[in-house]
């Protein structure tokens, strides 16, 4: 355990009552080495002129975005997203609240980029406006507290002028990076990724090795062949999922639920050794031309094994990133550039009457709308099952062809697989989901202090049901969630095993035609009619 302390449990979530000033000013990432940043194209360390150069960049971002320039100008400072933070919440920091947390930046940009901050600045009364000058303290400040920032956007959703911070942190990281201040945990691993095709820099033949031993392994349990197939030129689809499921829990038995899915429904796929994550840090250091490379690494894997179906894994941004980002930088499932030959050609490739990207989690409750599977919900009797919503599934995607799909849809999944589910507190669930206090490239030891802190509100939720109703489950979709409850639960009291994969529940409840489960239910029911 780290040197500092878990918080306690509060009798009912609210403000805290005491302000702790710099609680957490002490938190921050490793910064990233020379050749971290070199091969993502930033400059290896902190040019000269950073702060020239700083604020050029932010200049740049501005004449971009309108959206940034309209999120730092429209906050009147009305408090509805004071205790909407779950690091807030976790650390009593006001700086961690959403308002004084964009106040970073904003006071910089009134600085530099409003009349009244340029003019006053002149006569060293900034400060009128809430205006600061561009400075290493400053610079230091933001490296912190942007790095305590999971750009969850629950505060977004209680803002009435709909501010989204996530926007402000991502803006504040890509400047950073830009002057040669990057954070080591995402940027080492979007090298890797760009490098290999991975987040684990696993190569084909350790890949190929990992997914024949999950196979033998659902074969041991099923006494079926299936297999998780590799670079088959010719499939029908082409999983995408995030590399945790390769070696993680209890992400693997979601991988291998996903393939019990596919065999079970007859259909052909595979995964590609080119581009085998799912998973894009691109989206949390803000840098969109790192998140076309890495789109278009999946994109050109698509093209060379000939699918006509794209279907991502469990994993919470990966899934934002496919849903919201990938047309517009790769041409994947829509959007294709005129100009653009690779997205053109993939657009004529891929089968339009299938949605393009498709989420597991669609793909499997699809197959259970028109009654292709079948579970033995008994297998997982007992559980005890709620579900953690994902921000970025819940805040910046969707599922299903309906509005609130994204909640529905792998709830329906559980529940045709689980007897026993509840919801926690409805203030803590769907578009008000508190972050699991992990996710925007805070999952990394360096920042333990905060990750567990973060997870306050949804531990709190959690003990609820728990202590109420019997919950023992506690089932995600995303591997960033899973990764961070792996290492928080036990913080806070909880066992590492009430953790699943929604697709672990219907890969032990599936009912496979010609398995050992399906022989043996047959047996059950026969023994249970010839007593009746």
């Amino acid at each position: 355990m780290a040197d500092f302390q878990t918080p306690e449990f509060r009798e009912y979530p609210a403000v805290p009552n005491t302000l702790i000033p710099n609680a957490t000013a002490h938190l921050s990432p490793f910064v990233a080495k020379p050749e971290h940043q070199e091969q993502l194209g930033f400059p290896g360390e902190l040019v000269d002129n950073w702060e020239e150069k700083a604020i050029d960049k932010m200049g740049d971002l501005l004449g971009k975005y309108r959206s940034l320039r309209v999120y730092l100008d429209s906050c009147v400072k009305c408090g509805s997203c004071t205790d909407k933070c779950h690091y807030f919440q976790g650390t009593s920091d006001p700086k961690n609240m959403p308002v004084a947390r964009q106040d970073l930046m904003r006071s910089v940009y009134r600085r530099y980029f409003t009349f009244a901050g340029k003019t006053l600045s002149k006569f060293g009364l900034g400060g009128i406006v809430g205006a600061r000058e561009m400075n290493r303290e400053v610079l230091d400040e933001w490296y912190s507290y942007f790095h305590q920032c999971s750009q969850c956007r629950r505060c977004s959703v209680f803002c009435p002028y709909g501010i989204d911070t996530a926007e402000i942190s991502m803006a504040a990281r890509e400047i950073m990076d830009h002057v040669g201040l990057g954070q080591k945990y995402c940027n080492e691993i979007l090298g890797k990724l760009q490098k290999v095709g991975n987040n684990l820099g696993l190569p084909e033949p350790a890949l190929k090795a990992t997914l024949a031993e999950y196979g033998e392994e659902i074969e041991d349990d099923t006494g079926l062949p299936v297999r998780l197939p590799l670079d088959v030129k010719g499939a029908d689809i082409l999983l995408i999922t995030p590399s945790a499921d390769f070696f993680a829990e209890p992400h693997i038995d979601g991988l291998m639920g996903y393939a019990k899915v596919f065999h079970e429904a007859g259909v052909s796929w595979t995964l590609s050794s080119y581009a085998s994550e799912a998973a894009n840090f691109s989206m949390f250091i803000g840098s969109y031309s790192n998140m076309k490379i890495c789109a278009e690494r999946i994109r050109d894997a698509a093209i060379e094994l000939g699918v006509k179906r794209i279907i991502v894994g469990e994993c919470g941004h990966a899934w934002r990133v496919a849903y919201s980002f990938w047309n517009t930088v790769a041409g994947i499932g829509s959007g294709a550039d005129e100009n653009d030959v690779y997205a053109q050609k993939l657009q004529k490739q891929l089968d339009h009457s299938f949605k393009q990207p498709t989420h597991i989690c669609e793909f499997t409750y699809d197959l259970i709308q028109k009654g292709k599977l079948r579970f033995n919900k008994a297998e997982n009797d007992h559980r005890t099952v709620t579900f953690h919503d994902s921000c970025n599934v819940a805040r910046g995607s969707r599922m299903g062809d309906w509005a609130g799909g994204q909640f529905d849809i792998p709830r329906a999944v559980i529940k045709a697989c689980c007897n026993n589910y509840v919801d926690m507190d409805p203030d803590s669930i769907k578009e008000k989901t508190y972050c699991c206090g992990g996710g925007g490239g805070l999952l990394t030891d360096d920042l333990m202090e905060i990750r567990v802190k973060g997870a306050l509100p949804r531990m709190e939720a959690l003990k609820d049901v728990s202590d109420n109703k019997g919950v023992n489950t506690l089932a995600a979709i995303c591997a960033i969630c899973k990764a961070q409850f792996a290492k928080v639960l036990p913080y806070y009291n909880f066992p590492m095993s009430m953790l699943v994969s929604t697709h672990q529940l219907v890969g032990e409840a599936l009912v496979m035609t010609g398995s050992e489960q399906e022989k043996e239910l047959m047996e059950e029911e026969a023994e249970a009619s010839e007593e009746d």
